[in-house]
């Protein structure tokens, strides 16, 4: 990957500080419903601390909750790397972010293939190289994978699932916590995207389940091993956010009792929200497990 007009950058590529950057400032659109300020009630020590200069990586982030999350954060006032495999899926994501200005954060894009060491490599290093720290993953790229039959699922269906929902996000967690173990100060967060899929399976979907199942191993894993580096991790379960990937929720899918139903979607920006709540938490503060999910779904009682 080479270096690219319009804030696309890769490794090496991304030069420049936080305060003197190459045009790829963005300034950050409204955003309902997102409020850093002082709670409520008007308590002071309620204030949620500031977020400027602070740099989060989304990966997944050319369509779905990946792209929701990168909006709310902007707007938030984080910097935002967008990572994704496809290239122009990213610029309208960096698009959707609001036009170009010297005030707002800073919005760079850089294609990458989560289950590729090298390419997850370049793009920490592309972070490295043009912001110097990194606060925060996203770790939010994933598939669903072919749906079928357990005796018919194929090696290579398993296989493309499990490097992209597992070995993909532990690659990102690894490249992030090697980042935050060395910078200083040292420390920062990572969010896994989990599932209601890490709790409860749905029919036909082994690969997807076990690897959800397994991101709660990694998230906890992570929580554990990042204590001594103010490294923080929560994994955020989410159950049918109206994204391309869940078209199929609003117009029928298998339910475990053999009935085909429609069932209720919630908006990918009500879980954009909580990502944001969850990231602006000082870092002695952490929420471990969260779930967002469409309140009238088949998850409570599922079955």
């Amino acid at each position: 990957m080479g270096e690219a007009a319009d804030g696309q950058v890769s490794a090496r590529a991304a030069q420049g500080s936080r305060h003197t950057p190459p045009d790829t400032r963005q300034s950050a659109p409204d955003a309902e419903g997102l409020d850093n300020g002082v709670s409520g009630d008007g308590v002071p020590g309620d204030r949620v601390p500031s977020v400027a200069g602070k740099v989060a990586v989304v990966t997944g982030a050319g369509s779905g909750i990946g792209r929701a999350v990168a909006q709310a954060l902007a707007a938030a006032g984080w910097d935002v790397v967008l990572a994704g495999r496809r290239a122009e899926a990213l610029a309208e994501t960096a698009r959707l972010l609001g036009p170009r200005g010297s005030d707002g954060p800073a919005v760079i894009r850089v294609p990458t293939d989560v289950t590729r060491p090298a390419e997850v490599d370049a793009l920490f290093a592309a972070v490295r190289d043009r912001f110097g720290r990194l606060d925060l993953l996203f770790n939010n790229a994933g598939t669903f994978g072919r749906s079928a039959p357990l005796d018919e699922l194929s090696y290579d269906d398993w296989q493309a699932v499990v490097d992209v929902n597992l070995t993909g996000a532990f690659l990102c967690a690894q490249a992030a916590f090697r980042t935050m173990k060395a910078q200083d100060p040292q420390g920062g967060r990572i969010i896994n995207n989990g599932s209601l899929s890490a709790h409860a399976p749905r029919p036909d979907s082994i690969a997807y389940t076990a690897t959800k199942h397994a991101m709660t191993g990694l998230t906890k894993s992570l929580s554990l091993d990042g204590r001594p580096y103010r490294i923080a991790c929560g994994q955020l379960d989410i159950g049918n956010a109206a994204t391309a990937m869940t078209g199929r929720m609003a117009t029928g899918i298998r339910q475990a009792d053999g009935r085909t139903a429609a069932e209720p979607v919630m908006a990918a920006a009500d879980v954009a929200r909580t990502v944001v709540h969850m990231a602006a938490l000082p870092l002695e503060a952490n929420v471990q497990f969260a779930t967002v999910m469409a309140t009238n779904m088949p998850y409570i009682g599922r079955g």
